[in-house]
Formats: C-alpha cells, structure tokens, sequence
C-alpha cells in the first residue's frame, strides 16, 4: 500500500513521539545497552594463573557510581581447583588502554595437579542473560574459549583438555541466535525497512541486501582483514536507524522538507560539538553523514515511487557497519585459527536464522493491518513506529558517543 500524503497535524505527530521517547528515555543510561557481555583471558601456570577480564565501560553503569570492582571481580569469576576456590590476588584496574573499555588484570594461587575449573557469575545477580567468553592458553593444549551463561555458569578445564574442543558449532549457531534477538538496535533497523515495504519482493530485496553485507564484513573483521573501531561502529549503527526510520517518517509525511532539514541541522550540531573537542567521533566524521544523508534524501525525492533501489543500496551500506557490530563479540575473545571457521559459520547461521524469525513474525503482521480499515491501522503503526525507531536511534547515537 502506498503511503498517503501526510497532513500536518500527522507530521507534528511523528516529531513529538519521537521527542517524548527521548525524553522518557534519557534519564537511564543503562537502558542504553543492546547485550551485555564481558571477555577474560586466563593464562594458566602450574602455580595457578594470570587473569584478565575486559568488558564494555557502558557495563559499569549496571551499579551504582563508587561500586567495588576490584573486590566484585574477584568473587564472581573464579578458578577452581578440585573442589577448592584458588586464592586472588586482589584486582587492579589498568588505565584505559582502548576507548570505551575497563580492563582488570590479577593472579590466582592453585593447587598442584588438581582437575581446574572456571566459573562466571558476573551480572549473575543483576542480569540472566549476561555472556561471558573466556579464553584460556596453557602451555599442553594451546588456546580454547567457551561462552559462559547463567544457566551454564562453570567450565571444567579437565573435560575440554580430553575432548580438545572450545565452544561447538552448534553453541555458536544458538550464540547467533540470541545475539540478533537480544540486540534491540539490529531489530530496531530491521524493523525499520520493513514498515514501508510494499511487497514480498521488496522485502527479499531488502533483507538479502543487509544480510550478504553483514556477512562480508562479520567474516572480513574476524579473519583480522578489516578491524574498525569499535565505538565509531556502534554509533554508526545508531546513525543507520535513525535515519532509516526519519526516512520513513519523511515519506509518510508527503515528503515534506522538515524532516530532512532537521537531520541535517542535528548533524552539522554534530560536527560543531566534536569541533569543540566533545565526543567520540570527528568532525570530518559528522559532516560525511550529512553529505550522505542529503543525498539519499535527494536521490529518494528524484526517484519518487521507484526509490526502492535506493532503499536497498542502503540497506547493504549499513548492513556493512552492522556486520561489524555483529564481528564485536567473535572479534573480542581472539580466537585461535583452527577455531575461526566453525565460529563464524555457526554465529552467522543463527544470525541469519533469528533475522529470519523476525521477518516472518513482524511482515505478515503489517499486511494484516494494512488490509485492515483501509489501512488506517497500518499508517498509524507506521507512523509512531517510524517515531519510535527514529527517537531510539537518535538515543543511541548520543549515548555512544558523548555519554
């Protein structure tokens, strides 16, 4: 169905869901967060070994401000030994090596010979769906890695030396799976294209468009080939939804200039702020994006009702930075060669395979509603969805690079 030329009293009601999303949405930085994960490296030695644990600084903000790290790490990541806690040295801070991240670092004393174990209960008690990867060396079996969740909390060393295998294929493909439905900002774009697409054909389009370009880049970063930032990834990845869902705004509302004025009026801001020295990334960065986003716009208005194209050209542009997004967890544990191509074929699998989910729920549900009251029911879900993405991306693009 075609999207009806918007009145103003419409247009003023797309501005203002969006603003009071942001608005309720401000106050809590932690809602910011899209999956919540920590990374440790154990280095093991007869006496014990040596422990590393990286995670998000965006994960600090789960407690309160003045919360005991140090002591907390030590008591929720252990390393058994028979049926002994091996003894830490108390955790030390180091300064911050890499924007974005915390990185502690301590020992363990163990006992000799006794069949070790590692157990994560880290955001055990403010979260269940926490993941943990830990990657651990010794010197007999070389490099191995597990993903650690509540449910399955505790890694016994001794059983993985006998079967020499990390994290199965399998694992990976559920690891996938959770990531694409637990990461609100990938179905938040997702859902994005999917509201003004007109038909199957046009669905297809879109989603293959993001998915071989996500694939590209997921396996181009965790081969090593390409390595972007991360911070400037994830907020490029915010960028990708608001603009994607301003465009649908912009398109219901008659295609009206406001919309696109006032995107490039935020990101000039932008580029004026990170002048100033705020923020993450740089100025030239912020005028790109408003170059980009003139021209899409531009290019959408020349085209008229024939911009699908355009829609899927950028759907893959963004399905590039998304595929880095999706590399960030594989990228973090610096898994060993032999173990790249069961990860990255299983984390893509179930990637592609929660993606799918999605389609199939939410695409049969928007042709219902547009069959339903002359379409009525549908304009207005376009309309405040659009709002709502639109608001979210904006929130997260703030988030990530100033907060």
């Amino acid at each position: 169905m075609k999207p009806r030329a918007g009145t103003p009293g419409r247009k003023r009601s797309f501005l203002l869901s969006g603003l009071l999303l942001l608005a309720l949405l401000t106050p809590s930085a932690s809602d910011a967060h899209t999956k919540s994960t920590s990374y440790s490296r154990l280095r093991m030695t007869d006496e014990g070994a040596g422990i590393q644990v990286r995670m998000p600084l965006l994960e600090l903000t789960r407690f309160p401000p003045g919360h005991d790290w140090n002591a907390y790490l030590a008591s929720h990541l252990l390393l058994w030994a028979g049926d002994e806690v091996c003894t830490p040295t108390l955790p030390v801070r180091l300064p911050e090596t890499a924007p974005g991240w915390a990185v502690f670092r301590w020992n363990v004393a163990c006992p000799r010979d006794a069949p070790r174990a590692i157990e994560s209960r880290i955001f055990a008690d403010v979260l269940s769906n926490h993941l943990h990867f830990a990657r651990v060396a010794s010197p007999e079996e070389g490099v191995l890695e597990r993903v650690l969740v509540a449910s399955t909390p505790r890694w016994s060393l001794a059983e993985t030396e006998q079967e020499s295998v990390g994290t199965s294929l399998f694992e990976y493909v559920v690891l996938g799976i959770e990531h694409i439905l637990a990461g609100w900002d990938h179905l938040a774009f997702v859902a994005a294209l999917l509201i003004l697409s007109r038909s199957l054909r046009e669905v297809a389009t879109l989603v293959t468009s993001f998915t071989l370009a996500h694939s590209l880049t997921l396996a181009l970063a965790v081969l090593g080939i390409l390595r972007p930032e991360a911070a400037a990834v994830e907020i490029l990845i915010g960028f990708s939804i608001a603009l994607v869902a301003a465009e649908n705004g912009w398109m219901l509302g008659g295609r009206d200039r406001w919309i696109p004025r006032i995107f490039g009026v935020a990101l000039v801001a932008a580029a004026t702020l990170a002048a100033l020295g705020s923020g993450i990334l740089s100025p030239l960065a912020w005028i790109g994006l408003a170059i980009f986003s003139f021209c899409h716009f531009g290019l959408l208005e020349s085209a008229g009702a024939g911009g699908g194209l355009i829609r899927a050209v950028v759907a893959f542009a963004f399905g590039l930075v998304h595929g880095f997004g999706f590399a960030g967890i594989l990228m973090e544990i610096e898994l060993p060669t032999h173990r790249l191509v069961p990860a990255l074929l299983g984390f893509n699998i179930g990637v592609e395979l929660g993606q799918l989910a999605v389609v199939l729920v939410l695409w049969p549900l928007l042709r219902v509603l547009a069959r339903l009251g002359n379409g009525m029911w549908y304009e207005r879900l376009a309309e405040i969805g659009s709002a709502v993405i639109a608001g979210l991306g904006t929130y997260w693009v703030v988030i990530r690079n100033w907060g």
